[in-house]
């Protein structure tokens, strides 16, 4: 049986938008990038009704976002939300983030030009903060023409239409720098994770280090993280090296990485303090995240690793593009965020090069604002006024 139900007040319309790509290789497959076609699916989120001049953009590079709490608040409360999906909806695993950029491109020109939007927003949410900086930066100033792995990437000539205003909330400076600090340092075999070293293993319960870990033990540890992922990041660009030298059709290769879930933060909560609960990560009991089948960078090409998990090589660090940003900025932090270290966002402040920015810190909100209506309400209402002080909003 079927009971009516009342309408809602928000108006979800689905968006279909195509580009073209030429590439000599391809890293999707299916209807989403076939036959030099870039296939993109978002949601627009309108209040019944109400028009708007103003339209706030989120994307991630990673996943959707239409069904989480930030994007359906803020249209609850009047604004029209996009969630933008690029190419690599769901699946990370052949990720390039200078492609990504260009998907975002495509959104923001479309809302300007064809729906005829006069200001536009990105806020950028945890893992979209870092992009939406490095999509600023290159639509301001353009600098990238080519992936880290040397392939066609040109957003000098790609055009990037700027953005009118960016908000960074609850986020990360890069997804490299977080693998950087949660990769586990203590895999001796990348084949067999069997096989470590027990006094870099933060969950092997005969590790003579323990929380609150010592001063020393911290820097031996995030040096040993460092060796393991440039470890990595040397075996990928050599075999890509010997992909090239070989000739023929093969041209990429899929790439496993174990146990890449080991922060000293998810243990010990002195590790860059924040207010969140001690033991927990963004995917639930860390220690099973680490050894389970899902967690950063565990499936990827060797093209994607350089592009969003190589420290050294990915053009995406948020901290370097806020420098290089002018328009209004504002960084809103949530005190209790297990998702993104709490050290990030005063960075991303600190570097902005905007004259215009402001850090707003949310006590006790955490990554998703779980059971937090009045924090997620708080978080709507600062995005409000922030824009409407600021002209981005009219009334």
């Amino acid at each position: 049986m079927s009971y009516p139900q009342a309408e809602s007040p928000i108006l979800a319309q689905a968006v279909h938008l195509q580009h073209h790509e030429s590439a000599a290789f391809k890293e999707i497959y299916g209807f989403a990038g076939s036959q030099g076609v870039v296939n993109l699916e978002g949601v627009l989120n309108m209040p019944r009704g109400r028009d708007s001049d103003t339209l706030v953009v989120m994307m991630h590079p990673t996943t959707s976002l239409q069904v989480l709490p930030v994007p359906r608040a803020l249209a609850a409360a009047g604004l029209h939300v996009l969630c933008a999906g690029n190419r690599y909806f769901r699946n990370d695993t052949p990720l390039i983030m200078e492609k990504v950029a260009v998907d975002l491109g495509v959104y923001i020109r479309h809302a300007r030009e064809v729906w005829g939007y006069r200001k536009v927003v990105l806020l950028g949410w945890s893992g979209g903060g870092p992009l939406a900086l490095f999509y600023q930066s290159q639509a301001e100033k353009p600098t990238v023409r080519t992936t880290p792995a040397g392939d066609p990437a040109d957003l000098v000539a790609a055009g990037l239409p700027p953005v009118d205003g960016i908000i960074f909330q609850a986020a990360n400076i890069s997804r490299a720098r977080l693998l950087s600090q949660s990769i586990d340092p203590s895999v001796l075999d990348e084949h067999d994770p069997t096989r470590r070293t027990v006094e870099l293993d933060i969950y092997d319960s005969r590790n003579p280090n323990k929380p609150p870990f010592s001063s020393d033990y911290v820097d031996f540890y995030r040096k040993a993280q460092l060796a393991r992922l440039r470890r990595r990041t040397d075996m990928v660009q050599e075999v890509l090296e010997g992909l090239r030298k070989q000739g023929g059709k093969e041209q990429e290769r899929g790439l496993l990485t174990h146990r890449t879930m080991a922060d000293l933060r998810y243990v010990d909560p002195a590790i860059d303090p924040n207010d969140r609960p001690p033991g927990v990560c963004v995917s639930g009991d860390p220690e099973s995240a680490n050894s389970g089948p899902v967690g950063w960078a565990r499936y990827s090409t060797l093209r994607s690793w350089l592009s969003q998990w190589s420290v050294d090589d990915s053009h995406v660090n948020g901290a370097e593009a806020a420098a290089s940003i002018t328009v209004p900025l504002m960084v809103m932090e949530n005190s209790a965020d297990e998702a993104c270290p709490a050290s990030d966002l005063p960075q991303i402040f600190a570097a902005a090069g905007s004259i215009d920015k402001t850090h707003h810190v949310i006590k006790g909100a955490k990554h998703y604002y779980q059971g937090q209506p009045e924090l997620l309400a708080q978080a709507t209402n600062l995005t409000l006024e922030w824009m409407r002080s600021r002209k981005l909003l009219a009334d």
